[in-house]
């Protein structure tokens, strides 16, 4: 398997992948079960640096959203374009796969990644954010794809069939994220 682990440790300690990996962000809502999720895979590094707001690539990426929502979100209504920060992905609805679990829970995924060009940010970890570095290897894959499923079942309480489902969904977008920097 790659090599996974917390960002903002492998940055302090000189351990992130200067010619290119995955990262790995995972942005849990206070009060509920809410969840987005974003996978960026960043290739031809000028620097990465840190900043007051978190850690600067100064890279290109291509990010891939997740976006969990429970039964009882109040604004399913919404679109996930405009929903309010904490809740927004840069989707509307007929740019997602969306996958009901058994509990009529919705996961939604990207068709398509979101390209950055030049550079972008990773915020700083606060509350229950977390995000993770992945080093990129043949096994990356399989890597996200288990850290996917073990985030679904365990962080937030989907079966272990419906999670091993949804990443069946999330294989094809993923692919997409990968190719661009020669990572497959």
């Amino acid at each position: 398997m790659a090599k996974i682990m917390d960002l903002f440790e492998a940055y302090s300690n000189s351990e992130m992948p200067r010619d290119g990996g995955f990262i790995i962000t995972e942005l849990l809502d206070d009060s509920s079960r809410y969840a987005r999720y974003e996978v960026i895979s960043y290739g031809n590094v000028k620097d990465i640096y840190l900043i007051d707001e978190g850690i600067m690539f100064q890279a290109d990426g291509r990010k891939m959203f997740v976006l969990f929502e429970p039964l009882n979100y109040s604004a399913k209504h919404v679109e996930p374009a405009f929903r309010d920060e904490s809740h927004r992905i840069p989707y509307r609805l007929n740019e997602l796969e969306v996958f009901k679990t058994k509990r009529q829970e919705k996961l939604m995924i990207a068709k398509e990644p979101v390209e950055t060009y030049s550079s972008f940010t990773i915020a700083n970890e606060t509350g229950y954010n977390t995000s993770y570095v992945v080093y990129k290897e043949e096994s990356t894959a399989r890597t996200i794809l288990g850290f996917f499923e073990q985030s679904f079942w365990k962080t937030l309480n989907i079966s272990r069939t419906d999670a091993k489902n949804a990443c069946e969904i999330i294989t094809s977008p993923l692919e997409k994220v990968m190719i661009p920097f020669g990572i497959e």
